[in-house]
């Protein structure tokens, strides 16, 4: 059996309340929620007149009645507050499902809405009833289109504006939306919608569609103002939008502007927006409105492993050191606590980072850290002392190179150097990344593809050697709601010049566990000798998963990872092993938490009979 789990893992910044996946631990209430005056009780009856299943949810979440029965409101005029409200957000849920001649009824003790006093007082026992009743009606579909002023040569087809097509509200709003992006797109940032008809034809249950639209004229960037600095350095903020004046107007990279603001982790957010009109010079003004985040950070986390121990680890950082969103974080942690196999070999880690953003270029970074680990893996004992100094870059959205200049004095003791091995490494990491995953924690399309070389030369014993790594994972959702996604993962790596005992234990290629072949043990696939795990110069490995979201909350994985583990310099793909089983995910803001249960289908003796593994994030 192999079992392997995260405790707990916290990060705080402001000791006040404090909540884990919901649940309260210390602090009140009161430091959320305002005190409700004079709190009135109700009970909500609510029915969907011969509507499905998905309609009725979308409207039992658009009501702020239902969603918040168990909280009081404030006397009889907090009920018809609520309730009117209520009334205009579910003809908005209507319309958002091409309803539109939907009617939304609302009775308060007894009483229509619209029969109530303003001034209407519910006494009485408590809770006071509240029926909603409502009659989506029919769906309607779009009817005629017209497109006039400067979107008339547009096709509105291609927005999703088409005779027969979807007509919700959100449809009509995206298409509106698209249309005046693909003006901005042009370089026209004044570009807007006009004038809007909507006639919706009740005998035919069709939406006719009439858009004015302005363009406006082509301007390039003015001044770039920004709002809400305190600790962090304006004229910075201004350079790391990249927006220059007199460059050209474009919506992308505004986007990306807000994004990169947004990726120096200093602000919890950022509104870029472009002015209501040119200045005198026939440009367009930007503004920028941040909100800086605390730039102290702390944490402390801890994990538990019934073959390694249990875990506990601290760090300390900040997000914003000299002014100009400049990283610094310490951290440290202590594992194989209590390891009955390993008694006195706790692993250590220690290390510093920092982070400099913009040195040469808003989309650069600068990087460096130090480190110091003493770990005791099945495969080898291993303590070092490394640091590296390198640069990324993001060239696009989705592209990213980076490269550094490492060193790596260590001494590893494996199968293969019993009495200890000394290395004086410096190596050359560089890395390639593309990456248009819609969401990087639960993606549902896209794909990420990584390519990775280090070139390696030993100075204590003469040895060179290149590590050559490449990575893909792909992203489909089936359905339209990406209730099913299919997810599929391949790697592969090979270690080139020099043979595997020249090579440190460490940077050889292993595979099995959570993030690799699960149902196998840590390092366990792949050569062994005397029952110690070797590594290889070369492995492959494969994964696949149907992801299938059973609610908002809940998931089921069932997946099948197979991998091999080569002394040769390309893997041998005649050894390969597989293993199988289902997880659970619990969807978080941070990510999905994962479970999985895992067994080796071609198992070897020594092998686990199963594996139970937990993380917070998707296998890949």
């Amino acid at each position: 059996m192999l079992l392997s789990t995260t405790l707990l893992a916290v990060q705080t910044e402001q000791a006040m309340a404090f909540k884990i996946f919901g649940i309260r631990l210390w602090g009140s209430e009161n430091e959320e929620d305002p005190d409700v005056v004079d709190p009135l009780d109700y009970a909500v009856t609510f029915e969907v007149v011969g509507g499905d299943d998905d309609l009725t949810k979308a409207l039992e979440n658009a009501s702020l009645l239902k969603s918040e029965e168990d909280r009081p409101v404030s006397g009889s005029l907090g009920l018809l507050a609520k309730a009117r409200n209520d009334r205009e957000r579910l003809v908005a849920a209507l319309f958002s499902n091409a309803r539109y001649d939907g009617v939304v009824n609302i009775s308060i003790a007894g009483q229509r809405l619209d029969d109530l006093q303003p001034d209407a007082v519910f006494s009485g026992q408590q809770p006071i009833p509240v029926t909603v009743t409502i009659d989506p009606g029919s769906k309607f579909t779009l009817g005629d289109i017209v497109l006039k002023g400067d979107a008339a040569g547009i096709m509105g087809a291609d927005y999703g504006l088409i005779a027969g097509g979807d007509a919700s509200s959100d449809a009509i709003l995206k298409a509106e939306a698209g249309i005046v992006r693909r003006l901005k797109e042009e370089g026209r940032p004044l570009a807007t919608v006009t004038g809007r008809t909507i006639v919706a034809d009740h005998a035919t249950t069709t939406l006719d569609v009439t858009l004015d639209v302005a363009a406006g004229p082509i301007a390039g960037y003015g001044q770039t103002t920004v709002e809400g600095t305190e600790l962090v350095d304006r004229d910075f903020t201004v350079y790391m939008t990249g927006l220059e004046p007199g460059r050209t107007y474009s919506p992308k990279e505004i986007d990306d502007a807000r994004n990169r603001l947004l990726g120096l982790e200093v602000f919890s957010s950022v509104t870029i927006s472009e002015a209501a009109a040119l200045n005198a010079a026939g440009q367009i003004p930007i503004d920028v409105r941040v909100s800086e985040r605390k730039m102290r950070y702390f944490g402390a986390g801890a994990t538990f492993s019934n073959t390694e121990g249990a875990g506990i680890e601290g760090y300390w950082g900040h997000r914003n050191l000299f002014g100009r969103a400049e990283k610094l974080r310490i951290g440290g942690s202590i594992g194989r606590i209590g390891d009955v196999s390993e008694i006195g070999k706790l692993n250590y880690n220690a290390g510093i980072m920092f982070e400099k953003p913009g040195v040469i270029g808003p989309a650069s970074k600068f990087f460096a850290n130090v480190k110091a680990v003493a770990e005791h893996p099945d495969a080898y004992d291993r303590f070092s002392i490394a640091g590296n100094v390198g640069l990324a870059y993001e060239l696009t959205k989705q592209q990213t190179v980076s490269g550094s200049l490492a060193i790596d004095y260590s001494k590893v003791e494996d199968a293969l150097n019993p009495d200890g091995k000394r290395y004086l490494l410096v190596s050359l990491p560089l890395q390639y990344v593309y990456d248009n995953r819609d969401d990087k924690l639960n993606p549902t399309r896209g794909f990420r593809a990584l390519a990775y070389a280090e070139p390696t030369y030993d100075a204590l014993n003469g040895n060179m050697f290149v590590k050559l790594k490449g990575e893909g994972s792909a992203y489909y959702g089936i359905d339209s709601n990406n209730r099913f996604v299919l997810a599929g993962r391949v790697a592969m790596g090979s270690i080139l010049g020099a043979g595997l005992e020249d090579v440190p234990a460490d940077r050889r290629f292993y595979a099995g566990g959570g993030g690799s072949v699960r149902g196998y043990s840590y390092q366990g696939i792949g050569p062994h000798t005397d029952g110690k795990p070797t590594g290889g110069l070369s492995y492959a490995e494969t994964s696949i998963e149907m992801r299938y979201a059973y609610n908002d909350k809940i998931g089921i994985v069932p997946f099948i990872d197979a991998g091999t583990v080569s002394t040769s310099q390309f893997p041998d793909f005649g050894k390969v092993k597989v293993g199988a089983g289902i997880g659970v995910r619990y969807l978080t803001p941070f990510g999905p938490l994962r479970v999985d249960v895992a067994m080796p289908l071609n198992p070897e003796p020594g092998d686990p009979r199963y594996g139970i593994y937990a993380g917070v994030g998707q296998a890949f």
